[in-house]
């Protein structure tokens, strides 16, 4: 089964906690603080698998999460950081920010790989927070929390040659006759429905990568039968090869055909809509009359495109449209598909004024990352600790709000789930 689509949620290690311990020694009657660091939290990477094809196997395992660091410990001991966890995609998939829509990684190329959520930062141990007139710490720093983000795994098939147009016109058996690939074939529509990629090889020795794209209809921009899915593929295509059916069997409009399938590129992406087409005249060998294919010569020099009549049945054509494409295709770039600008890693970068106050009632609530991470630090059952805390709401600036919203003397303050009396 080919998928091309997954949403799963990751999250990256928690870090561990610092330690609050002392030295223990004989005939050392007051030792110091010798709280360890807690361990950094797993990160998560994407990397390119050169054995995978498919998002297959993103359908049963939804979370993927790293491992969380250790806690410090006594003796200046560190805590283990968290083991990374690398997670396998295949060459072509763009990871994207599920709430956003942002593009946080495009893995294109073979060994890729791209750090996408980075671990939580161990806690300071105590020892680090001893001073001239602080000499025994009793808290230490608790391990920064990872970060959980739901994304959305896209694969774009990574193809130089796209065979583009509506569905039972000849595409797969095209695929077939010019390289080694095996799409299902049938006189009926929709016989292909999910994408085929082969490898062209020419006489004079030029190899390039075709992909039968399954057959798009009208709508399919606005996601009417699988055009979405399919349009995503004739993203990561060099050159489009329009196949249109002009033995008349069916009755179609060639130019009418040409005419949708663009609107459909156009409404689906303006830049997708300007790469360059060869239109490809299929099934000459059934033709009942010439006049559908006349009509589309005289649309392919209006609209100034090279045009081709092929049999994908006796090979006709096949030679002179093969060598064709090779030479446009040196005078096409492998342009970066997607917007580097765009790309984003997320990060667990510490913002000191990520902290909010707002009034329930008569309690004042202190909320935000910022004020989180301040009380991961502090031991409220000791005095020294509580002494670091109201110099750090000094501090941050959070002292001076509260002011000035009107905090009273024995006003009620929350942090959490702790609340406490104001005082001055």
């Amino acid at each position: 089964m080919f998928t091309d689509y997954a949403k799963i949620i990751i999250k990256s290690g928690n870090g561990g906690d610092g330690a609050v311990t002392f030295r223990r020694e004989k005939y050392v009657a007051a030792g110091g603080p010798d709280g360890g660091d807690g361990g950094r939290g797993g990160s998560i990477y994407f990397r390119v698998d050169p054995n995978a094809n498919t998002l297959i196997d993103f359908r049963f395992t939804k979370k993927f999460k790293a491992q969380d660091g250790e806690n410090g410990s006594g003796g200046h001991k560190y805590g283990k950081s968290g083991e990374d966890l690398y997670i396998d995609v295949p060459a072509g998939t763009i990871i994207k920010d599920a709430e956003t829509g942002k593009v946080v990684a495009d893995l294109s190329e073979q060994g890729q790989v791209e750090l996408v959520l980075k671990g939580g930062r161990g806690g300071k141990g105590n020892s680090h927070f001893a001073t001239s007139t602080r000499q025994v710490p009793r808290f230490a720093q608790a391990g920064e929390d990872g970060e959980e983000k739901e994304i959305i795994l896209e694969l774009k098939l990574l193809a130089d040659v796209g065979l583009l147009g509506f569905p039972n016109v000849g595409k797969s058996t095209l695929l077939s006759v010019v390289t080694d690939a095996k799409p299902k074939i049938a006189n009926y529509h929709f016989t292909t429905i999910e994408p085929n990629l082969g490898v062209v090889k020419t006489k004079s020795g030029d190899s390039f990568v075709i992909a039968d794209i399954p057959g798009i209809i009208e709508g399919a921009s606005e996601g009417v039968g699988l055009g979405i899915q399919f349009l995503r593929h004739v993203e990561r295509t060099r050159l489009l090869l329009h196949i249109i059916d002009v033995s008349g069997i069916e009755g179609r409009d060639p130019v009418q055909d040409f005419y949708t399938i663009n609107e459909e590129l156009k409404s689906y992406s303006e830049k997708l809509s300007t790469r360059k087409q060869i239109i490809v005249a299929s099934k000459i060998d059934i033709i009942q009359d010439d006049s559908g294919y006349k009509k589309l010569e005289e649309l392919a020099k209006k609209e100034g495109l090279e045009i081709y009549k092929i049999s994908g049945v006796t090979g006709e054509g096949l030679t002179e449209l093969l060598n064709r494409v090779t030479e446009v295709l040196k005078t096409l770039p492998k342009e970066e598909l997607v917007e580097s600008e765009e790309r984003v890693v997320y990060t667990l970068e510490e913002d000191k004024d990520e902290w909010t106050i707002r009034k329930e009632g008569e309690m004042f609530i202190i909320e935000g990352k910022a004020i989180n991470r301040l009380m991961g630090r502090i031991n409220i059952d000791d005095n020294e600790s509580m002494y670091y805390f109201q110099k750090n709401l000094k501090t941050m600036g959070i002292e001076d709000e509260l002011k000035r919203q009107g905090v009273q003397e024995g006003d009620l303050v929350k942090v959490l789930n702790w609340t406490f009396e104001w005082y001055e």
